[in-house]
């Protein structure tokens, strides 16, 4: 594999482009839009823009993670592959959670191909794929598995092996956002409450991930001694860099996505109280209606006697 030019400022505006990812990322943004245009002929109604700019948002973060200078620099330099990986999972994917492409999907294709998606998403395989501990399950699984063991050494030597990887981001990035953003009808919905807990309880994955990486006494991937690169910072200190980025980067993402979790449980609660309340008021006026009426009707001289 050729190595690219030293990186530096100068490089900031570099870019990978790239023939076949373009094409896929356009025919996947097209197909989305015509389903989005079908939606209202099919259903009667329009489909959220929210939806639509979060589907084109997400499109647009993969083509910044791969056709940028951050796709120049990917398979030589540890803590670029981090930055990459991040706008991947943590923010792509959850940008397409939130673009509910299933759901747009499901409403959509017509003909055999509708119904044979539809019966696929009714099966339970899809229940048990879609199920919140399996995407949790998925996602503690994939993020050490790819930065601490040997399938890292094999993406840095097989090209369709990265590819693959940055697939896996994107799919099991989706798999874990869904039932976060709660949008897609889900036969296991979780609680606002228990999606906080999601979160939280997902944060560790990345810090250890990242602090194996940072305590690491040695470079553990040969493929990077094999590339001779003389440039930039040593094999263990952009390691290191890399390690640290996942760790904080990857923290500080999943604390952020707290915050309007966190904004939407405490708006459910009121919600529930508001109902709660006005549910008893109800009861308190149908008592009061019913004491009255009774008082209405007792014969004179009963409360005297």
């Amino acid at each position: 594999m050729e190595l690219p030019p030293a990186f530096g400022l100068g490089r900031l505006a570099s870019t990978a482009p790239s023939l076949i990812g373009t094409l896929i990322l356009l025919a996947v943004l097209t197909t989305y839009l015509v389903g989005v245009g079908r939606y209202r002929l099919v259903v009667g109604r329009r489909w959220s823009t929210k939806r639509s700019l979060s589907f084109v948002v997400g499109i647009a973060i993969v083509a910044l993670a791969t056709q940028s200078v951050v796709g120049v620099y990917d398979m030589t330099l540890f803590a670029d592959h981090m930055v990459q990986h991040l706008l991947l999972i943590m923010i792509a994917a959850g940008f397409f959670a939130m673009a509910a492409p299933l759901e747009l999907a499901s409403e959509t294709i017509p003909g055999q191909s509708g119904r044979l998606l539809n019966g696929l998403l009714r099966s339970r395989a899809a229940g048990v794929i879609g199920h919140p501990i399996v995407g949790f399950l998925l996602y503690a699984v994939f993020i050490p598995l790819t930065h601490l063991t040997g399938l890292f050494n094999l993406m840095l030597e097989h090209m369709w092996v990265h590819h693959l990887e940055q697939l896996g981001f994107l799919i099991i990035g989706y798999l874990f956002w869904r039932p976060v953003v709660g949008i897609e009808p889900s036969r296991h919905p979780l609680a606002p409450g228990l999606r906080l807990v999601y979160l939280a309880l997902a944060v560790p994955v990345d810090t250890f991930t990242g602090l194996a990486l940072v305590m690491a006494g040695h470079e553990p991937f040969s493929a990077y001694v094999a590339m001779h690169r003389s440039w930039g910072p040593s094999l263990l200190d952009d390691l290191k860099t890399g390690g640290s980025i996942m760790w904080i980067g990857g923290d500080l993402l999943m604390m952020l996505a707290m915050i309007p979790v966190t904004v939407g449980w405490v708006r459910d609660e009121e919600a529930k109280t508001k109902i709660l309340d006005a549910r008893l008021d109800a009861e308190a006026a149908a008592e009061a209606a019913d004491a009255a009426r009774q008082s209405a009707i007792a014969p004179p001289g009963s409360a005297a006697s």
